[in-house]
C-alpha cells in the first residue's frame, strides 16, 4: 500500500514536471510509463538483492554490480522509449537530429537513474534506521524490566532472611513477642507479595511498610536500640518504586546495632519537597572484622536499580567516618 502510494506520487509529479516543460502531457505520460518500469526493476534489485547481500562487507561489488544494471537498464529503457513513445529521443537537447545511442542522451538517463536509486536508498536505510532503533529501545526496555524484576527477586529473599532470624532469636529466648512477630511477619509478607510487584505504590504505603520493618527490629531489639523516624512534608498523593527505601533502613539496622555499640540510636528522615523525596539514615559504625567488610547484596542492588530506574536523574550520596554512616538519598516524585 505504500509503495503503491509512493510511486502513484512519484509518477504523477514526474509527468506533470516533464508535461509542463515539453508542453506535450502525452509524450510525458507514455515517456514515464517507460521509465517507471525501469525504475521499478532498479528500485527493487538495488534495495531488497544488492544492499542485503553486498553491504556493509562488499562495497566495491556492490558499486560496480549496481552501475552495471543502472547502465542496462538505461539503454533498455532507451530502445523501448524509441520503439514505443518517441524517435526524437532526446527532445532537450534541442537538437534537431539525434542517434539512439547519443552519449549526452544516454548519460543524462544514467544520471536519472542513479538519483532515483539513491533517493529511494535514503528512504529505505532511513525507515530501517527507525525501525531498528524502536526495537532497540523495546529490547532495552524490556531488558531493564527484566534486570529490575531480577533485582527485586534478589532483594526480597535478602529482606525474609533477616527477618526470619528474628523471630527465630525470639523463639529461642521463648518471648512472648514472638506472636506479635509473626503477626507482623506476615504483613511485611503481604506487602511485598502483593506490592512488590508492581511499578509504583503510595509513598504513604512504602512508609507503612518502614515502619513495620522497624516495629520488628524493635522487638528483636528491645529498649537497647533507639530508632528516631522523622516525616516531613506532605506524603499523600505521591508514588515511589516499591522496596525502594527499605534496604537503606534495614543496612542501618544492620550495621549500626552492633552488641559492641551498646544502647544506640538510628535516625530516619523522610523528606517530601516540591517534586522530589529527600530520605537520610544515620547510624553508628560498629567495628569491622572480616565478616563485616564482606558487603551484601542488598545495597548493591538498590544502587543499580535507581540507576536502572532513574539512570542520571537521582542522588545517592553516601558519607562515612571513623565512628559514623549517613545515606542520603533525593529521587524525583
Amino acid at each position: 500500500m505504500q509503495h503503491g502510494l509512493f510511486w502513484l506520487i512519484y509518477f504523477t509529479l514526474n509527468t506533470l514536471r516533464w508535461g509542463s516543460y515539453f508542453e506535450d502531457y502525452s509524450y510525458s505520460f507514455q515517456s514515464n510509463l517507460v521509465e517507471f518500469f525501469v525504475h521499478i526493476l532498479l528500485v527493487y534489485f538495488n534495495l531488497y538483492f544488492l544492499l542485503p547481500r553486498l553491504i556493509p562487507n562488499k562495497y566495491l561489488e556492490y558499486i560496480f554490480i549496481l552501475l552495471v544494471s543502472i547502465l542496462t537498464m538505461t539503454l533498455a529503457r532507451i530502445m523501448f522509449t524509441y520503439e514505443y513513445v518517441t524517435t526524437d529521443v532526446f527532445p532537450e537537447s534541442e537538437r534537431s537530429k539525434n542517434s539512439i545511442f547519443d552519449i549526452n542522451y544516454i548519460t543524462a538517463a544514467f544520471i536519472g537513474e542513479i538519483y532515483v536509486i539513491g533517493f529511494t536508498t535514503a528512504i529505505k536505510i532511513t525507515i530501517d534506521y527507525a525501525k531498528n532503533l524502536r526495537k532497540t529501545k523495546e529490547l532495552e526496555k524490556q531488558s531493564l524490566k527484566t534486570e529490575l524484576s531480577l533485582l527485586k527477586t534478589q532483594l526480597q529473599p535478602h529482606f525474609f532472611f533477616n527477618t526470619l532470624n528474628n523471630v527465630y532469636s525470639l523463639t529461642l529466648e521463648k518471648s512472648d513477642q514472638a506472636p506479635e512477630t509473626v503477626v507482623k511477619l506476615s504483613e511485611f509478607m503481604s506487602y511485598i507479595i502483593y506490592q512488590g510487584n508492581k511499578k509504583r505504590v503510595s509513598l504513604l504505603d512504602e512508609v507503612k511498610y518502614i515502619q513495620n520493618y522497624i516495629d520488628l527490629e524493635r522487638l528483636r531489639f528491645g529498649d537497647r536500640v533507639e530508632v528516631k523516624f522523622s516525616i516531613s512534608g506532605r506524603i499523600e498523593g505521591f508514588k515511589i518504586p516499591p522496596l525502594l527505601l527499605l534496604q537503606f533502613v534495614e543496612n542501618s539496622f544492620k550495621h549500626g546495632t552492633s552488641y559492641e555499640l551498646g544502647k544506640v540510636k538510628l535516625y530516619l528522615n523522610l523528606e517530601v519537597k516540591g517534586d522530589w523525596l529527600i530520605f537520610t539514615t544515620h547510624n553508628k559504625k560498629r567495628i569491622e572484622t572480616e565478616d563485616c567488610k564482606k558487603k551484601g547484596i542488598g545495597l548493591k542492588n538498590t544502587t543499580r536499580r535507581l540507576k536502572l530506574l532513574y539512570e542520571s536523574n537521582y542522588d545517592l550520596h553516601i558519607d562515612e567516618n571513623e565512628t559514623d554512616y549517613t545515606i542520603t538519598l533525593k529521587i524525583p516524585l
